[in-house]
């Protein structure tokens, strides 16, 4: 498999890459330049080339309560699934959030995203809850690692 080079979004190039496989991917929770800066601040996101070719996205989020629980989102462009690189970006993730004191891992899929669901079920997840936000009509799946 190709090796990946794994950066975090520390200068503009970068955080537009992670805002562009973000909302290629979550369209439906889309996010402006100024909400990844925000974003960025408190939760640990990485971006992944093949290259220079832009591959997908990561995003960490701390343990922010008693619960010690962490959320590992791995993002892979469609035209570079099935290829490895999910895998690398989600135990890296998995890694990342144990190292900062997770016990319990979830993630969070679009309902639509086959693909997500498939890599967090085969990945050992469990459906926790399906909603969709107010206001909104994107359905959502939270998913525990058992």
């Amino acid at each position: 498999m190709p090796t990946l080079r794994i950066e975090q979004p520390d200068d503009e190039a970068r955080l537009n890459d992670w805002q562009h496989v973000h909302n290629v991917i979550v369209p439906a929770a889309a996010m402006s330049l100024a909400e990844v800066r925000e974003r960025v601040r408190r939760n640990h996101l990485e971006v992944a080339y093949l290259g220079d070719v832009l591959v997908g996205c990561t995003t960490v989020r701390p343990p922010t309560d008693d619960t010690a629980t962490a959320t590992v989102i791995a993002r892979v462009l469609a035209e570079h699934r099935g290829q490895g690189f999910g895998e690398e970006l989600y135990v890296r993730g998995l890694k990342q959030a144990r190292e900062v004191g997770a016990e319990v891992i979830e993630t969070v899929v679009l309902a639509a995203n086959e693909d997500g669901l498939r890599f967090a079920r085969k990945h050992g997840f469990i459906e926790i809850e399906r909603y969709v936000l107010p206001g909104e009509t994107a359905e959502w799946v939270d998913l525990r690692l058992a």
